[in-house]
């Protein structure tokens, strides 16, 4: 087997949270694709044995980050190592390598469901087992996917041997979104960026069967590819909604949402909020937060600067993260949640739209 070259398994373990059905998860032993810097850089460190106790990769949700954890780790302890990388690959996606550990959301305790966050208990066995003799000689390494899951007593925990990491252990935690982390944890942590990939790279992750297993026409493909914004989970996710008709409706009405009608913003509303459509909800959700997201950086850089576009757009991201926030949390409404935001983006597109006429 060629370095990097993907584990075909048989059956699809879940070993996340948000596993998508179909596609490999990080640590299935895929060829990394994009991201080529960071990786360079990485194992340039580790080749001069200057790699980081504690390493932040950092970036939107879905684009790679811990792809590029797994891909770094089942490469440097195949570069000394005697095992086969492919050997190497099949023990850490089985969890079965004695040198590398992976934390995540586990579980419940009643075996349905994954927990909602990162617990003090399995960061502090994981720390544990680093402090003691290891299993195999060599670098050991634990991948916290994501470290934004962790609660603050696994963040605590983490910190504590961040701060003094044993001799050849190193942490790599991935993060969406750094500037929520405790500020300790980042300073004692080489951070690096990773950044959205363009679409020819898209194109490759969404069309190699051994990240997604699943064949899908090329006009599936195109749709999703204009969904993703560069992130590849974002691909996926499209490819899996593809026929969905609120998600299709969705795109047609945010083309243009000041000529949305009352009726159509219903209509796709009361879809998503149907029992079979959890996933397209979640979806829509985010294709709602990207539209606004654009819109407030299409504010920020017009010329000429109209500001009250600018705190209208402002205004939409934190009403929009608010009410999702709120809607999770008190088991609100679903339906009625998004035709708020329908109607709140449906105001701020009109009078746009009219200051544009205006001049």
């Amino acid at each position: 087997m060629k370095p990097g070259q993907s584990l075909r398994q048989s059956e699809q373990v879940l070993r996340e949270a948000d596993q998508i059905s179909d596609v490999a998860a990080p640590e299935d032993g895929h060829d990394l694709v994009g991201h080529g810097q960071v990786y360079a850089r990485l194992m340039a460190q580790f080749e001069a044995g200057r790699l980081a106790g504690g390493i932040l990769l950092y970036g939107p949700r879905g684009i790679g980050k811990a792809t590029l954890a797994f891909n770094l780790v089942r490469n440097i302890l195949a570069s000394y190592g005697d095992e086969p990388i492919g050997r190497i690959g099949e023990q850490i996606a089985n969890g079965a390598h004695p040198n590398v550990r992976v934390l995540r959301k586990g579980l419940r305790e009643s075996g349905k469901g994954f927990a909602s966050e990162i617990v003090a208990a399995p960061a502090r066995k994981i720390i544990h087992e680093f402090h003691q003799t290891r299993g195999r000689a060599g670098k050991r390494f634990c991948i916290v996917d994501a470290v934004d899951d962790c609660n603050k007593s696994a963040a605590n925990a983490l910190l504590k041997i961040l701060e003094e990491p044993p001799a050849d252990s190193h942490f790599i935690l991935v993060s969406h979104a750094p500037g929520l982390l405790l500020p300790t944890i980042r300073s004692r942590c080489q951070a690096h960026m990773l950044k959205i990939l363009p679409e020819d790279q898209l194109q490759q992750i969404v069309g190699n069967p051994d990240i997604f297993s699943a064949k899908a026409p090329q006009n599936d493909i195109d749709a999703a590819l204009k969904l993703a914004g560069g992130r590849p989970r974002r691909a996926l996710e499209a490819l899996k909604l593809a026929g969905n008709k609120q998600i299709a409706a969705l795109m047609i009405w945010l083309a243009s949402p000041e000529t949305g009608t009352s009726e159509t913003i219903l209509e796709i509303a009361e879809g998503l909020a149907g029992v079979k459509n959890a996933g397209a909800m979640k979806f829509a959700r985010q294709m709602l937060t990207d539209w606004i997201y654009n819109e407030t950086r299409a504010a920020a850089y017009a010329k000429p600067l109209i500001k009250m576009r600018l705190a209208s757009a402002n205004q939409l991201w934190d009403k929009a993260n608010t009410l999702f926030f709120q809607t999770d949390t008190y088991n609100l409404d679903a339906s009625q949640t998004m035709v708020t935001m329908f109607d709140a983006i449906t105001k701020h597109a009109r009078q746009i739209h009219t200051i544009a006429i205006m001049d």
